[in-house]
């Protein structure tokens, strides 16, 4: 089941119907009380949250949700009419898994739909990956570097374990894009260098294992122990 908050009638009628006729049922609530006491009723695989609703900003219940145990980890899928590129990191950084902007083609959404559950499915292993004095725990969401405990958000944790999980590989710019944030490299995007930046800086000395490949991306260098 999806969840979908969304005030406009129709979209939210448009999208719940099209999901459904897709093989996805979807259920839409207009405000969020609403959704939230649906929420304690049912836990959905995944949500479309608006950003500019009643009650509430789309934006605070996004940090809501990653907040509690329940739903820290049901993927989440903006629809806003705000399509500035500050506008999609900061819904990125705060725990959404893409964004989609108004207006949007509804078969795309529904594609979308399905490749963020996709990697929902693909990330909800048992992995613990190692390198060097790096440790990465997949199910507690727990970074150390050596004995020193690393706090992360949601995006930075995703494309360290982006990067571990094709360790040795070099990864472009638009690979991983598409992979951890979902939308396509259009040559001037310059996210996934300023969060590679904040990471290497985080994790100090164990930053220099994410290694540059000048004019193509980044890999993960340092052997599994």
């Amino acid at each position: 089941m999806i969840y979908l908050l969304e005030d406009d009638d129709s979209i939210r009628e448009l999208v719940c119907y099209s999901l459904t006729k897709t093989g996805t049922p979807a259920t839409g609530y207009a405000t969020p009380s609403a959704f939230y006491a649906a929420l304690n009723t049912t836990l959905p695989e995944l949500i479309l949250l608006d950003l500019m609703l009643p009650e509430e900003d789309g934006l605070s219940v996004l940090s809501r949700l990653r907040s509690m145990p329940a739903t820290a980890r049901i993927p989440v899928i903006m629809l806003t009419a705000k399509g500035s590129e500050f506008d999609k990191v900061t819904a990125l950084d705060a725990g959404a898994d893409d964004y989609v902007t108004k207006p949007f083609g509804v078969m795309e959404l529904c594609a979308r739909v399905k490749a963020v559950l996709r990697r929902s499915a693909a990330a909800t292993g048992d992995e613990v990956y190692h390198a060097g004095e790096l440790r990465v725990s997949v199910p507690q969401h727990m970074v150390t570097v050596g004995n020193r405990s690393v706090n992360l958000t949601c995006k930075e944790f995703e494309l360290l374990c982006f990067l571990l999980a094709h360790r040795g590989t070099v990864l472009s710019r638009d690979q991983i894009l598409r992979e951890v944030w979902g939308y396509e490299f259009d040559g001037e995007n310059r996210t996934v260098d300023v969060h590679v930046r904040t990471l290497r800086s985080k994790l100090g000395e164990a930053g220099a294992l994410i290694e540059t490949v000048r004019g193509f991306g980044y890999r993960i260098g340092g052997e599994q122990v």
